[in-house]
């Protein structure tokens, strides 16, 4: 495994992850400038370790991360609510934490940062949900204590865990604050793994299909 650090870019093999530790906060953002805007390299840091952790995801990532941020969607047309999502997205606290969720939703607090070309946490507010697929690496949900953002879905082994935010720490739920009267550690599973199996687009309209099916049946 080769890991390339230069004023042009930053180099990882896809399905590789490399842990840099005792690290500063000046060389996390260092090595964002490197990369520049260009995500193909995830790139997280944690004040409490000082390590800086690099991602280079692999296909069966960004198809998983694609569909569960469609199957968030479609949830949320489902219920007549707007949202302004970002995929993905560079979030940090000041010599804190800096982590990049695959995918993440302002929902309740969308009209705060409509138009802003970067978030900055120190005035805006974090987002309402973030969406990490764990397919070669493990995220760790206090990872994202420092954020706050107040739910968070993490989508491993075929299996959706769902975190909500106490204002402290994550706790495991098996309902979603923002989805409550919807199954969705038994659906999204099941047509996330559907659409790497028969394609995207039928999962998806599959799903919309069993929504609509259950509207019906209510």
């Amino acid at each position: 495994m080769n890991l390339t650090i230069s004023p042009d870019g930053i180099e990882l093999p896809p399905g590789s992850e490399v842990i840099l530790r005792h690290q500063s906060w000046a060389d996390y953002e260092g090595l964002l400038s490197s990369r520049r805007d260009r995500a193909a390299v995830k790139v997280y840091f944690g004040v409490k370790k000082q390590e800086i952790r690099l991602m280079a995801p692999l296909p069966g990532h960004s198809n998983r991360s694609a569909t569960l941020t469609d199957l968030v969607k479609a949830l949320l047309r489902h219920q007549n609510q707007d949202w302004h999502a970002f995929d993905p997205l560079t979030l940090k606290r000041v010599s804190q934490t800096g982590v990049e969720p695959d995918a993440c939703f302002y929902i309740q607090n969308r009209l705060a940062i409509l138009g802003k070309e970067r978030i900055d946490l120190e005035i805006d507010p974090p987002p309402d949900l973030a969406l990490e697929v764990d397919l070669t690496s493990f995220t760790q949900p206090a990872d994202y204590e420092a954020i706050a953002i107040p739910e968070l879905w993490i989508y491993r082994s075929q299996g959706l865990r769902i975190y909500i935010f106490d204002s402290e720490h994550y706790q495991e739920s098996e309902v979603s604050g923002i989805f409550p009267d919807i199954a969705v550690k038994q659906l999204i599973p099941r047509y996330v793994e559907l659409a790497w199996s028969q394609g995207s687009s039928s999962a998806l309209r599959a799903f919309e299909v069993e929504l609509a099916f259950e509207v019906e049946l209510a």
